[in-house]
């Protein structure tokens, strides 16, 4: 029987899962949206796994999370490893790319950069305050256009002159696209000024004060996007590197920290088939008022956090 790792990368707008085996091949692979609920959605990427997944064969014995939902996610799953996005994404990248230097990461609504010298990183940074430069603003301009988001990055790279577009913020440069599209720009050029926008935007923002040096990886979602990937390049002088599995990273990477827990797990598939929820609720037992999230599973308590004392986990069950 050979071991696997089965490592869960969760976000807002998508759910990323791998599986691996002990040489660390990818055996198994999914990417799909989050819709706003990462408990339906971990179920809907367990169910995908396990379809071609040759239990005969290979044995799950380590599980690890990271995203935004990794400690919801992690504790459905029963993992050992939740570790954060920006150390997940090193140690995937890291994996397939020991000399890489700097992570460009762009997601759906959020993006980092991650700076590393000799396999260890030195410097990162995040943004969650812009949606300029991520993927659902792409999206949403794609659909103001009328042209599928699968296919603007190839659109982007028909044009001979990439219109110029506000980077500055989403509300600027959607009047800016607007305006653009108002006195008679070509499509093609304005969805490659968008790409621009996209790259622009990054590396004022996230990239600013940042040290970029070759190797550059571009994963995340985004990276996909053939049009921002050459603005990039155009931009930074620097050839940029796109892995085939670069969206999936970050699961990867929790795959391979997950590896490292000397305790080995008896996961099985039967989350499938288990009722999980989620309930909110506010502590009122001191001042602090904190938000308290509780899981259930079969309407049991499995674990709850967000609270700042003991008090917040009284009477609970």
């Amino acid at each position: 029987m050979i071991k696997c790792a089965l490592g869960v990368d969760i976000g807002s707008i998508s759910t990323k899962g791998v599986i691996i085996d002990e040489n660390n091949n990818i055996v198994r692979s999914s990417y799909i949206e989050t819709k706003g609920n990462p408990l339906n959605a971990v179920k809907e990427l367990i169910t995908i796994l396990k379809d071609g997944f040759d239990s005969n064969k290979y044995k799950i014995v380590h599980v690890g999370t990271t995203g935004s939902a990794r400690k919801l996610i992690g504790t459905i799953l029963g993992a050992k490893t939740i570790k954060n996005e920006i150390t997940a994404h090193a140690v995937g990248t890291i994996s397939k790319y020991p000399n890489v230097r700097t992570i460009l990461e762009i997601g759906g609504q959020d993006s980092k950069i991650i700076l590393i010298e000799n396999k260890i990183v030195t410097d990162y940074a995040m943004n969650t305050l812009c949606a300029a430069g991520t993927g659902s603003f792409l999206s949403s301009q794609a659909k103001r256009l009328g042209v599928d988001v699968k296919d603007f990055g190839n659109i982007a790279l028909t044009s001979n002159n990439p219109t110029k577009i506000a980077a500055r913020c989403t509300v600027f440069a959607e009047s800016d696209l607007v305006h653009k599209a108002g006195v008679g720009y070509k499509k093609e050029d304005i969805i490659a000024g968008l790409c621009y926008s996209v790259a622009n935007n990054y590396l004022n923002n996230v990239g600013k004060g940042k040290k970029i040096l070759p190797p550059i990886i571009f994963q995340g979602g985004v990276s996909k996007n053939a049009g921002v990937k050459k603005a990039f390049q155009d931009i930074l002088g620097e050839e940029i590197i796109v892995d085939e599995n670069g969206h999936l990273m970050g699961a990867l990477g929790i795959a391979l920290l997950s590896q490292k827990e000397k305790e080995e797990i008896e996961f099985n598939f039967d989350i499938l088939e288990t009722k999980f929820e989620t309930v909110g609720t506010e502590c009122n037992k001191c001042p602090n008022h904190c938000e308290i999230i509780c899981i259930k599973k079969n309407n049991k308590l499995l674990d709850a956090w967000g609270n700042r004392c003991e008090n917040g986990l009284y009477g609970l069950e």
